[in-house]
């Protein structure tokens, strides 16, 4: 088997442990947010940040009104809103200040975790736990041959495809209708 037979069965076969392990407690309560907010607000850093950007297209092309976190025109968090945040270890300082800021404005919090007990995954309204090795954090995790924080930031993009097209089935939207919200100007 060549090495990159090996590695590569290697990932996919990390993958799948992760999806079998990932508790399903939390799903519907996370698709019921994404159902009833408007207003949806996603932030995320680096390689977890870029999973959760396209997400956040994908939000935006089922008709949700989303603000990427990051963003100079991001507008006020409300009460009203639903504020989207991966943190693979659920203990980055400056992510954690942000979740402070999120809940005194009364916004639902959906943290995206490897660790459920983590100081930032305490905070949140809704976690979701994707139980894979991530950067800095020791726990009940899927183990990995890869770098750093590889295999939680692979499931993550792959987690967020999986509940877009649940909420997709659920509620009976056509693809048609998402291509339709697609940017126009390319």
């Amino acid at each position: 088997m060549s090495e990159f037979r090996e590695i590569s069965s290697t990932v996919v076969e990390e993958l799948g442990e992760v999806f079998r392990r990932v508790p399903l407690d939390n799903i519907e309560a996370a698709l019921d947010a994404l159902e009833k907010h408007q207003r949806i607000f996603v932030l995320g850093i680096g390689r977890e940040g870029l999973g959760s950007k396209a997400f956040a297209m994908r939000l935006t092309h089922f008709g949700k009104t989303v603000h990427w976190g990051w963003d100079d025109t991001t507008p006020a968090v409300t009460a009203d809103d639903l504020f989207i945040m991966p943190t693979g270890p659920a203990n980055i300082p400056h992510l954690h200040y942000i979740a402070e800021q999120v809940k005194k404005t009364g916004a639902t919090l959906l943290v995206a975790t490897a660790i459920p007990d983590g100081p930032t995954a305490q905070l949140a309204d809704i976690v979701l736990t994707i139980p894979a090795h991530t950067y800095g954090a020791e726990g009940d995790v899927v183990p990995t041959i890869q770098a750093m924080g590889s295999l939680f930031e692979q499931s993550l993009w792959i987690f967020w495809d999986v509940l877009y097209l649940m909420l997709v089935r659920r509620t009976g939207a056509r693809f048609e209708d998402l291509v339709a919200r697609h940017r126009n100007f390319e």
